[in-house]
């Protein structure tokens, strides 16, 4: 099979969901541009990826808009194209809300609604040129459902599901569809270092498919809605989540039940 002529762009793409993502997109013969603010981290991405001429990267803020148009350039040049962008990047503050201070509530803000509304705005240009393309913002069940120590991650999780629809709703005219991916727990890095094991227990118990999620799933769904097979998707927001946002008490007693 040849080389594709078409180009994602993934960002937060050095590790977890969003190199994941990447993988997955070069399974499919996708060329793949990673951004990431981790300079480190994704140059050691890269040379575990290989250097086969499908892959670039830029060490990038979401949340500055100088550095994403100097990105988004770089990429054109070298690659001519744009046809998918991942807001993936992200970041978070586990804190109670009134310990939660205004910078560490700003920046979450920065990072995880200001950069997919930066680098959308980047993005849909190069897109139009070649008549439209696809953007999936990675939401959250954080977004829907309320929980402990995530005032700032929560709401702008729910604050970018209200952009996906946004944009949705005014790029469609341009052949940019945009939809979100709303992750329940799954087993990134992060979860790892800061779920406990009573709280991965809990988790089990409110998901009816009663384990995490792998990072592979969430980017099975990503690539799906990047690709010619939802053509006709736009709009929504795909939880990826087990089950979790569909259900609430009851789970451990159905469980235990004989």
């Amino acid at each position: 099979m040849g080389q594709s002529k078409k180009v994602a762009l993934v960002t937060g793409a050095a590790r977890g969901i969003g190199r994941a993502t990447v993988e997955r997109f070069l399974e499919d013969n996708w060329r793949v541009a990673l951004l990431d603010i981790d300079g480190k981290t994704l140059s050691l991405t890269e040379t575990a990826l290989g250097n086969t001429g499908k892959i670039m990267t830029v060490t990038c803020d979401v949340a500055e808009p100088g550095q994403v148009q100097d990105g988004i350039d770089q990429i054109v040049a070298r690659f001519g194209r744009i046809d998918a962008l991942v807001n993936n990047a992200g970041t978070a503050v586990f804190k109670p809300l009134l310990d939660t201070e205004f910078e560490e509530w700003r920046r979450v803000l920065d990072v995880n609604l200001s950069g997919p509304f930066i680098c959308s705005q980047a993005c849909a240009p190069v897109m139009m040129q070649n008549g439209g393309g696809s953007i999936v913002n990675i939401t959250s069940i954080s977004g829907l459902r309320a929980s402990t120590l995530r005032v700032a991650y929560g709401t702008s999780k729910a604050g970018l599901m209200h952009l996906t629809k946004q944009q949705a709703a005014e790029l469609g005219e341009v052949g940019i569809r945009v939809n979100g991916v709303s992750p329940g727990p799954v087993d990134t890095a992060m979860a790892k270092a800061v779920h406990s094991k009573e709280i991965r227990a809990d988790y089990h118990d409110a998901i009816p498919l009663n384990r995490y999620g792998l990072e592979r799933e969430i980017a099975d769904a990503v690539c799906f809605l990047c690709s010619e097979r939802a053509s006709y998707i736009t709009g929504q927001i795909l939880a990826v989540d087990g089950g979790f946002d569909a259900v609430g008490i009851g789970l451990p007693t159905l469980r235990n039940e004989p």
